[in-house]
């Protein structure tokens, strides 16, 4: 299933569902044990439970590609227990009354770190079992069909249980990677049947037989589900596959519109959010204006010309991060690690705070909080002749943020470029309020933790 179109499966959202009862029955129990239940027992219990289930996302406690052994998961809850100890510890200095503390909670913490890791054991054991798994097989072995392969085995994740390939060349290969082939596209129904398969995948752009349809459609109608490989690969990835990327596919339903309305509430939220952060992020951009200037250094702000909505260039500002000698030698790519940051620069461009005059940029309508990067327009030129589709991302307003700086690491070559445009796509593809949201929780996080990109 999506959420705030972001891939969820059965298995991850049973797992957050139960996880956050522990965490709420063991503050429950831990305060009526020691007799401290009383009227305000929600307020104190609930703020508390999700800001360990908060902590615990952001560790990306339910990422099952990461969280894949006993180890990994026992290092990444006790980060979170931590983090979520010691921001409890200061919300309760200034809201005693929200105070679950002493004892109660030294015991709620005990059954958390006891019960959680216990529950994943028993979730590893059970869920290959459970009902909510789907055998999968995936017809064809082209580009399309091999990338959801390669996207679901490497989740991890035992909702997704991929049988096979069926193959319809004339020397079918026994084994293509770690998955069998089954057999040809004649073969399919009865593949179906011995497999028990659920599930059923395959590029509609590549097979399009009769034969084949035929066999699909009763499929779907037996209560099969039938999917494009590309939707899947999308689905799963959060990113488009940019090689199956057809024009006729830009311009089908479900994607690619944003309506007047949608892109008035967005610049109203912008009007709003970026007024709101000047007015309050005010003596954080004079600290850091004063740091940058005795560390570094005049001039203090970086402008550098970057091209916008509709291809249209702008002015973009940035507290400089990098020696005035940056670009003796013509334009180059940001690089992560660049030797050409200064150490104020470095810890400003960790931080997040170069950013900060960007706000300027989104009042003035050039940005918006959200969306693809702005790109230089020398390098957008060499970018639009090498990657397809790559001036569609100025379809929209660029952002501060994005989902690609969130996804990916620094684009400093045309391979991570093409990747970052991926991404991008996606983000326009499906616009919204509520995934904005979520770019911005995920930002968080990426600053938190020093990653993304550019």
């Amino acid at each position: 299933m999506q959420l705030f179109k972001r891939n969820i499966s059965p298995h991850e959202l049973i797992l957050f569902a139960v996880e956050i009862a522990l965490i709420t029955g063991a503050m429950v129990v831990a305060l009526h044990l020691h007799g401290s239940a009383d009227a305000g027992l929600p307020w104190r219990v609930l703020p508390a439970a999700a800001l360990c289930m908060l902590c615990l996302y952001y560790n990306d406690f339910y990422d099952l590609s990461l969280v894949n052994t006993g180890r990994e998961l026992l290092a990444r809850l006790a980060q979170a227990a931590g983090a979520a100890s010691i921001i409890l510890a200061l919300i309760y200095l200034a809201v005693p009354f929200l105070a679950v503390q002493g004892e109660p909670y030294l015991q709620a913490l005990a059954i958390v770190l006891v019960a959680i890791p216990a529950g994943r054991a028993l979730f590893t054991h059970v869920a290959p079992a459970s009902l909510l798994v789907d055998p999968m097989i995936i017809v064809g072995t082209d580009h399309a069909s091999r990338e959801v392969a390669r996207a679901l085995l490497t989740r991890h994740d035992p909702a997704y249980r991929v049988v096979g390939y069926v193959d319809d060349r004339p020397e079918p290969r026994a084994m293509l990677g770690s998955l069998p082939v089954l057999g040809s596209r004649r073969d399919l129904a009865a593949i179906v049947a011995a497999h028990q398969v659920r599930w059923i995948v395959a590029d509609f752009g590549v097979h399009r037989s009769r034969a084949l349809t035929n066999v699909l459609v009763r499929a779907k109608l037996s209560g099969i589900r039938v999917e494009d490989a590309c939707v899947v690969y999308e689905r799963l990835t959060g990113k488009m596959l940019l090689e199956a990327l057809k024009p006729r596919a830009l311009l089908a339903p479900g994607g690619f519109r944003v309506s007047r309305t949608r892109r008035t509430i967005k610049r109203g939220a912008d009007l709003l959010l970026s007024l709101g952060g000047i007015t309050i992020a005010a003596p954080l951009i004079a600290g850091t204006a004063i740091a940058v200037w005795l560390l570094s250094g005049r001039p203090v702000l970086y402008r550098q010309e970057r091209v916008g909505q509709h291809g249209r260039p702008f002015t973009l500002y940035k507290f400089r991060s990098m020696r005035l000698d940056a670009e003796a030698d013509g334009p180059v790519w940001a690089r992560q690690s660049d030797d050409r940051v200064t150490p104020i620069g470095r810890f400003i461009r960790l931080t997040r705070l170069d950013e900060l005059p960007q706000l300027w940029n989104v009042l003035r309508g050039d940005m918006s909080f959200v969306g693809p990067r702005p790109e230089r327009p020398v390098f957008v030129a060499t970018l639009a002749k090498q990657i397809p589709f790559y001036d569609l991302r100025h379809a929209v307003k660029p952002g501060i943020t994005g989902w690609a700086q969130v996804r990916y690491r620094y684009a400093d070559s045309l391979e991570s470029a093409g990747e970052k445009l991926r991404y991008d796509l996606y983000y326009i593809k499906h616009l919204s309020a509520a995934f904005d949201l979520t770019i911005v929780i995920d930002t968080v996080k990426t600053i938190l933790f020093q990653r993304g990109s550019q």
